[in-house]
């Protein structure tokens, strides 16, 4: 590790880059975390079906294994923040990997739902420790013009470990049943946990605060006074919240007439996740070049002609308007939360918790409530409701290319940061 320096341009060159060994490092650690994260919170997705057969509950008490999950997730990323900032970033994620993926392992032998169910609100707990501290430790390591970059490739992970998940899980219940899919899902998450412990670099601009709830409020409060970050966090819950949505009832829709998919297809499907691995860091790259404002729109109406193309008979319709949600929002999802490091200031934990929060609490609300559009007008209540999610968001983003940008001072000695567009 480097030592700090009084001169400006060898202090600024400790800031982590694209193009050296230490970003590789870095984003081959949180690509890890990334598949772990979203496998071991998503594996239950395409098994909601499985569980309406095997423990005779409808629709919407399935999806309360992911509800349930990203409701708590939610409430304890607020406090996951403030523990990083007293005990250290990798540590709190180290941690919250390692035993998330124990709890997945023991969800795989349950013997009725409600132990399902608490067992999946534990994980949500653990869990709790990595998304928001990982947000936090690329805003406070990377150099801004390579933040884009390395939140889009962490972003990439997620996808792919969405879909490894989803996959996974979907297909081996097909063939040997959904808890050895499960299990499966609990050993990547372990083999990941102990990669990312590995690789991560420690922190080099991380400044130890003890617990202090004056002060916690105190950080939390100042984001709400900024001009953009409560709508940043507004995005954040339509966009988890509409394609959580999705997710969650497309299956039973080509499980039955007139499609009547197996459930290793349907897993198969879930395969499109790919193109997030993608889309995340393509458009957080394009927005650290373009400006965020000036792209973040575009993922909304690329969303919303998605859930369009799902209303459609065909099947190749229906998975080409899964494709454009996919890749609308993990492209919103990249943007966005870049954003909200960038325009946090010193409260960057409190910034990222308060994002995810949001988050996940639009899977968590969003993904419950469209069940009882499923429920009560089919496959199209829930995507007029989507459709409804991602229209707010669009307008919010129109709102958001109105906002003035917030200049990067430069550093001596090197080039301008770049301003937060």
């Amino acid at each position: 590790m480097q030592v700090n320096v009084a001169a400006g341009g060898q202090e600024a060159n400790e800031f982590i880059r694209h193009g050296t060994p230490i970003f590789r490092r870095t984003n081959l650690a949180l690509f890890a975390a990334g598949i772990a994260t979203f496998g071991l919170l998503y594996c239950v997705q395409p098994l909601m079906p499985e569980f309406s057969k095997d423990f005779n509950v409808n629709a919407a008490t399935s999806a309360l294994s992911l509800s349930l999950t990203t409701g708590v997730l939610a409430f304890a990323m607020l406090f996951a923040g403030a523990a990083s900032d007293a005990w250290g970033r990798k540590s709190v994620m180290t941690v919250s990997l390692l035993s998330s993926s124990v709890l997945v392992l023991a969800t795989a032998m349950v013997p009725d739902w409600h132990l399902l169910l608490i067992l999946r609100a534990l994980l949500g707990l653990t869990l709790s420790g990595l998304p928001a501290v990982a947000m936090t430790y690329l805003s406070e390591e990377m150099h801004p013009d390579s933040i884009g970059l390395g939140m889009g490739l962490y972003i990439s992970g997620n996808a792919l470990g969405g879909m490894g998940g989803r996959l996974v899980a979907g297909v081996l219940a097909d063939f040997v049943g959904w808890r050895a899919g499960v299990a499966t899902v609990g050993v990547i998450g372990l083999v990941s946990g102990w990669v990312f412990w590995r690789s991560l670099p420690p922190s080099r601009h991380f400044t130890v605060h003890p617990l202090n709830l004056r002060s916690l409020h105190a950080r939390f409060a100042g984001a709400f006074r900024d001009a953009g970050l409560p709508w940043l966090f507004a995005e954040g819950f339509l966009l988890l919240g509409a394609f959580v949505t999705v997710y969650n009832y497309i299956g039973y829709r080509l499980l039955a007439a007139p499609y009547h998919l197996s459930q290793a297809v349907v897993g198969l499907i879930f395969s499109v996740y790919l193109i997030g691995t993608f889309s995340s860091a393509w458009m957080g790259h394009l927005a650290g070049k373009l400006g965020r404002r000036k792209v973040l729109w575009t993922t909304f109406a690329l969303m919303l002609g998605g859930v369009l193309l799902t209303l459609m008979q065909p099947l190749i319709l229906i998975v080409l308007g899964i494709v454009a949600i996919t890749f609308g929002f993990f492209g919103g999802h990249s943007i966005a939360s870049s954003w909200v490091g960038r325009r946090a200031g010193a409260a960057k934990a409190q910034a990222s918790s308060m994002y995810l929060f949001s988050y996940y609490m639009g899977s968590s609300l969003a993904g419950a409530g469209g069940g009882l559009f499923y429920a009560s007008h089919g496959w199209t209540g829930v995507a007029i409701f989507v459709g409804a999610l991602v229209l707010a968001g669009l307008l919010i983003a129109w709102r958001l290319y109105e906002l003035a940008p917030l200049p990067g001072p430069p550093s001596p000695g090197t080039e301008p940061a770049l301003p937060e567009l």
